[in-house]
């Protein structure tokens, strides 16, 4: 009985032990960027964007390549953590850029890109879309900003591993200025080490005879935080976006806000009872020069309890949808249209949503 004992003893010391070392590491090693860098900026182009013309931007959060039709995910109240093979990451990431070349975008904002990641079998995923795809978007600049970069995720089981990925754009268009905002990050010590750490990627644009500037915020805004996190960096986005506008620039953001506008009728997207909920953005708190963009002809985001491709009713009653991604636009710029591209979430858990939008002459 003793010697039961203490082996057992040994066994607790040494995984009390083994949990501190990497707790230890992960402290140290723990993902601090400052609260503006500069982001990686590649490739260039001589095209400079014009006032009057009409351009158009795509925003897609391309869920790492592996959250395809075929995924569920274990932080939506499903069973997986590798949601797909590597054979299916490359497919996803291949469909999804073949998409990108028929819909033809000037500027493409993209949300959850691996770069160097365990779950999408450390493929880089913005190298891997450009060399598979043929829009003239890919040819030219390229800019990146991490918001996730942990050497090792200890949890679940199996754990995550390591990730290092974050938001990617693509222009046709002369990108003059391009940096990485930190976002306001809600998790405290020890989460903090192994959680996202959010961002803005701001990128400045230069306005073919003014002088005057065209910038964008891509983003992903805070999911499973529990409020306060997703209203902090929402207050931020505001108030950069009203300092942009004061100084006259033509300014959108766009990407996956992980909350609902409330100029949206959601009713056509029900809440289910159990499954994660977004927040709503009270577009009456922004500034009045806003304005907030969506189409939800289609839903932008499903759910990922299940998976969608073998689940026997996927009507918005039984299945649930969400429109958590959209544009914010200045109002010296004209929207022409906006359009959310039913991609019946085959390679990622989002739609894509394309605007045509021309800069007035101010």
């Amino acid at each position: 009985m003793k010697k039961n004992l203490k082996t057992i003893g040994g066994i607790v010391l040494v995984l009390v032990f083994l949990a501190c070392t990497l707790l230890g590491y992960l402290t140290i090693d723990e993902y601090k960027p400052a609260a503006i860098e500069r982001a990686d900026l590649t490739g260039n182009t001589g095209k400079v964007i014009e006032t009057g013309q009409e351009y158009s931007a795509l925003t897609w959060n391309i869920g790492y390549g592996a959250l395809g039709d075929n995924a569920d995910f274990f932080m939506d109240g499903g069973k997986m953590v590798y949601t797909a093979s590597k054979k299916r990451v490359r497919q996803n990431l291949l469909g999804m850029a073949k998409k990108i070349d028929v819909l033809n975008p000037d500027i493409l904002l993209l949300q959850e890109a691996d770069r160097n990641s365990s779950r999408s079998y450390f493929i880089d995923e913005l190298v891997y879309m450009a060399d598979n795809g043929s829009a003239e978007v890919w040819d030219y600049q390229m800019a990146f900003a991490p918001n996730y970069k942990v050497s090792y995720v200890p949890v679940p089981i199996p754990p995550i591993g390591r990730v290092y990925a974050g938001l990617g754009v693509f222009s046709t268009f002369e990108i003059s200025d391009a940096n990485r905002i930190a976002l306001p990050c809600p998790f405290s010590w020890p989460l903090r080490t192994f959680n996202l750490k959010r961002c803005l990627l701001e990128l400045r644009f230069p306005v073919e005879g003014t002088d005057k500037e065209f910038v964008i915020f891509d983003l992903h805004l805070e999911a499973y935080d529990s409020g306060e996190g997703k209203i902090a960096q929402t207050n931020m986005l505001k108030e950069l976006l009203a300092k942009e506008m004061d100084k006259g620039n033509y300014v959108i953001a766009a990407g996956d806000f992980n909350q609902v506008f409330s100029n949206i009728d959601t009713s056509k997207y029900p809440a289910l009872n159990g499954l994660w909920q977004p927040g709503t953005i009270d577009i009456d708190e922004f500034d009045k020069r806003l304005s907030f963009i969506y189409d939800d002809s289609y839903p932008t985001c499903r759910s990922l309890d299940r998976i969608l491709d073998n689940a026997t009713e996927k009507d918005p009653q039984h299945f649930q949808y969400y429109m958590v991604d959209g544009f914010i636009v200045s109002d010296n710029i004209e929207v022409h249209d906006v359009a959310t591209i039913d991609g019946e979430f085959k390679y990622s858990d989002h739609n894509p949503v394309q605007m045509k939008f021309s800069l007035k002459n101010n």
